[in-house]
């Protein structure tokens, strides 16, 4: 059977079935995750953005968790990675072994060959090993003794790391951050979370009773209903301007990427699809700068020694920032925004 690549995707799904479709993903990640009704909904964003995300928090609170619920919750192939020094390259994209039988050589591919692939504590490899994902990330393709082998869509990369033991880690280089799409972090569960997830998972883990409720070829279309969400040429505008802005800013020695604006806009899509529109407003690039962009940059020393976060220099840019002076929906994208009480909170743009 051949397998469709990155390019090829299904048809448009119809309003109702995209929303039943993400719905009842979102619904059985929250089996598992407790509480994190945005932080799902962004990483199924990123999924259906076509990009890669990279959760960063302190240990204990979910990240591997969230990572591996999102790939149970579709049927198709998943692929786990433990990041550890000794891992070597072809671990990951695969090698190349002399078969005696057929006198050649054939290849065996490695754990990057998959839908969904989870790779935890990504910062333990060594770069060297890191670098190993940087082809397949942006180029969905794996080049091994000069023979180029395409990846099957959808493909996504969820990658883990802890921002506090650095012990024994390998900080990414900036290439590869550049290529995840964004960065989100767990966070502690409120209290009332909390006291449910004793209940729910204090006798067993519910990850091990989680059944798909989609598939690779429903993902296909969802994706594809992605790409049709209209963008109108103001919001495109502010997009660059806003990219622009951390290119510029005085607290930062490197701004965000073309890549980034690239990525923003997808994954606005993404968001304003999950929200029941069919086109991006600036609210949704607002609401995304954080996640997508901070990742990116560099602040310079005198920031550093001011204890500026990169979060919280985007979140000043975007405060700044003036809006497009006409925010309404435009003509002839009439699907009606979802009311407040749906039981999908939106995404809140961050301010310092």
């Amino acid at each position: 059977m051949t397998q469709q690549t990155w390019d090829e995707v299904g048809g448009v799904l119809p309003h109702d079935e995209f929303r039943a479709a993400s719905e009842a993903v979102v619904a059985n990640i929250e089996q598992v995750i407790e509480g994190k009704t945005a932080t799902v909904r962004l990483a199924l964003a990123v999924l259906l953005a076509e990009g890669h995300l990279l959760i960063e928090d302190v240990p204990g609170v979910g990240k591997t968790k969230l990572a591996k619920a999102l790939a149970r919750s579709i049927d198709c192939s998943v692929r786990r990675i433990q990041f550890t020094p000794d891992l070597l390259p072809s671990d990951v994209t695969g090698v190349s072994v002399y078969n005696q039988e057929t006198h050649d050589f054939e290849f065996r591919p490695g754990a990057v060959f998959a839908n969904l692939v989870v790779g935890d504590e990504i910062n333990r490899a060594s770069p060297k090993t890191q670098s190993a994902l940087l082809e397949c990330m942006e180029e969905r393709q794996v080049t091994v003794d000069g023979v180029t082998y395409q990846l099957q869509t959808p493909f996504m990369v969820i990658a883990t790391q802890n921002p506090i033991e650095m012990e024994g880690t390998y900080p990414l280089p900036e290439a590869q951050r550049d290529r995840f799409t964004a960065r989100i972090a767990m966070g502690y569960p409120g209290p009332e979370a909390e006291l449910a997830m004793l209940d729910g998972h204090g006798a067993a883990d519910p990850l091990q009773e989680l059944r798909p409720v989609s598939d690779a070829d429903t993902v296909r279309r969802l994706i594809a209903t992605v790409r049709n969400v209209h963008v109108a040429d103001a919001v495109k505008q502010y997009a660059v301007d806003l990219v622009t802005a951390t290119r510029e800013a005085p607290d930062l020695r490197l701004g965000a990427s073309p890549r980034a604006t690239l990525q923003l806009l997808r994954t606005a899509r993404a968001v304003a699809a999950l929200e029941g529109r069919d086109y991006v407003l600036p609210d949704d690039l607002q609401a995304l700068a954080v996640p997508v962009l901070a990742h990116r940059i560099i602040p310079t020393a005198d920031a550093q020694l001011a204890r500026r976060t990169t979060d919280a220099i985007v979140a000043e840019l975007v405060h700044r920032l003036a809006l497009p002076p006409d925010r309404k929906r435009p003509t002839g994208y009439d699907t009606p925004r979802p009311a407040a009480g749906n039981g999908r909170p939106p995404f809140e743009p961050r301010r310092p």
